[in-house]
């Protein structure tokens, strides 16, 4: 049986075991830190790592000791306080075990056990009970298709794939290894025999005959040889590599028409930007489409996004017919997880919320993996709301939740993305 051990070192001599081991154990105390940390900093910081505190009453370790049963009979030098039968107080406290005390008080204290999370680390704690909806399994991260690729040669396969020319260079390179002993004694054979008839020497000397026998014997030995043998047959060897179909595009739609006001608009806006950090993490390439609309929609880039100033009445189909555009324009043949998120007040055109209904469940919904509508009100639900809410019964992967103020940010998030019931 073979054990190896991991020696990886990180920063300042950990150990890459201990810390993988200690992450495990603890595994509920730390989330429970990260989900106190998540509370006192804001979503555009998320992605950076975080000092965690664990309570000390959570890192006890179990101890092995050795009982003090029976009888013991204790020798303590340079004693000169207690005699044989007395009986020695217990300490006040129960021993402490390293803890201090506070000032003059009897009560012992000892701080959290604090320790540092890695980027990486803090995320993966972040998002670890978040999934993608159980709708698009099919299309998931995991998902990967591979592609066929040379790899050398074999020596078994199937006769379509016989590689021709390296079978007969093989051939002809065995053919010369195996009759190359036989081919130098027949030219020296034939060397003699000529000389011995150029010096007149008759067809029945002894010697001649021989010649002529073994020269006969090696032609027949080098005729043998095959020309080609099954040992030289060689098949081009193709292996299957991953070829990477994880990519995704994000479609952030964001009204901004006058109802919208700054910090309306601020609350959409770290919403996607959780929503990004979210799929980035999930697809190895992804692609951010930004679309702002008021009367008209535009797609814009991210910095004309989140610090436009531009503003003005409520069409939002007109953010889905461009929506519907861009899909089939770029992101079509179904190579893409297209997904969207949706931000608005809710304040639109009665006519205008009908026609968008209409688009999402007979045009958008049957060409994105999950459609996510998060309306930003503090009020009750706009007509938007429900007409939206009539797209549910034609598709379920489609969501709607509401933000009231920047507190429910995260819980939202959580609820659209929480992983499903098995």
């Amino acid at each position: 049986m073979t054990y190896l051990i991991d020696r990886r070192l990180q920063s300042k001599n950990k150990s890459a075991v201990n810390r993988e081991r200690f992450l495990r154990r603890y595994k509920g105390q730390i989330k429970d830190a990260v989900g106190r940390a998540i509370k006192g900093r804001s979503i555009t910081d998320v992605e950076n790592g975080e000092k965690v505190s664990i309570p000390v009453k959570d890192v006890g370790e179990p101890a092995f000791g050795h009982a003090h049963g029976g009888v013991w009979e204790v020798v303590n030098p340079g004693n000169k306080e207690y005699l044989k039968g007395d009986q020695i107080a217990r300490p006040k406290g129960g021993g402490g075990g390293g803890r201090g005390k506070a000032g003059n008080s009897d009560e012992t204290t000892e701080d959290d056990f604090i320790f540092e999370l890695s980027r990486e680390e803090f995320m993966n704690y972040f998002f670890e009970d978040l999934e993608l909806p159980h709708m698009v399994k099919t299309q998931l991260t995991a998902t990967t298709e591979f592609k066929n690729q040379r790899a050398g040669y074999n020596m078994s396969g199937t006769p379509s794939n016989i590689h021709v020319l390296r079978s007969l260079r093989g051939a002809l390179g065995r053919r010369i290894a195996v009759g190359g002993g036989a081919r130098k004694q027949l030219a020296r054979a034939e060397e003699e025999l000529a000389e011995l008839l150029h010096e007149g020497v008759p067809d029945s000397d002894p010697l001649v005959v021989e010649l002529r026998r073994l020269i006969h014997h090696l032609h027949t030995r080098l005729l043998a040889i095959p020309f080609i043998d099954p040992f030289d047959l060689r098949y081009s060897n193709r292996i299957k590599v991953p070829k990477p179909m994880t990519q995704a595009v994000m479609f952030c739609i964001m009204d901004v028409s006058g109802s919208m006001d700054e910090s309306r608009k601020d609350t959409a806006k770290r919403f996607f930007i959780l929503l990004y950090l979210f799929l980035k993490r999930a697809y190895d390439k992804i692609e951010v489409v930004f679309i702002r609309h008021h009367t008209a929609a535009a797609e814009v880039s991210e910095h004309e996004f989140f610090n436009s100033r531009e503003s003005g009445g409520t069409v939002v189909s007109s953010a889905l017919h461009l929506l519907n555009t861009i899909i089939d324009e770029r992101y079509g043949a179904g190579q893409w997880n297209s997904y969207v998120a949706q931000a608005s007040d809710g304040d639109n055109w009665d006519n205008d919320s009908v026609l968008c209904r209409q688009l999402l469940i007979n045009t958008i919904m049957p060409k994105v993996q999950y459609y996510t509508y998060v309306e930003i009100t503090d009020g009750p639900q706009q007509n938007l709301w429900e007409q939206y809410a009539g797209v549910l019964d034609h598709h379920a992967h489609f969501a709607m939740q509401k933000i009231v103020t920047p507190a429910d940010i995260y819980p939202v998030f959580r609820e659209l993305f929480k992983k499903q019931v098995k």
